[in-house]
């Protein structure tokens, strides 16, 4: 269960992320108003996920995702660029999570 509460919180966060460009610094009501809900949502399940998982582990895969997520939606929905040096901090980000979750708790 702690893993559903974990993809819950990485969504809602990228939501609040994602929200937060269209907010144009909190200018727009109804985006501002999301990017709230987003991470008071993402923040109480990574709560409840703390419960089960290690903080460690959750919290990177957490940040991890969530980074390489919103990326690639930058990529997609904004038009950022993709160069070599995004592409290998995402690289690096999933291999650290992998990392870590390979020397997780036993």
């Amino acid at each position: 269960m702690g893993y559903a509460f974990l993809a819950g919180a990485i969504a809602a966060e990228v939501a609040a992320t994602t929200a937060m460009k269209y907010s144009e610094g909190f200018s727009k009501l109804g985006p501002s108003l999301v990017t709230l809900l987003g991470y008071i949502v993402s923040f109480a399940l990574l709560a409840q996920c703390l419960k089960t998982l290690s903080i460690g582990t959750a919290y990177a895969i957490w940040a991890g995702v969530g980074t390489a997520t919103v990326a690639a939606l930058g990529l997609v929905l904004f038009g950022e660029g993709l160069g070599l040096a995004k592409i290998a901090g995402i690289v690096l980000i999933v291999g650290g999570v992998v990392v870590l979750n390979l020397g997780g708790a036993h």
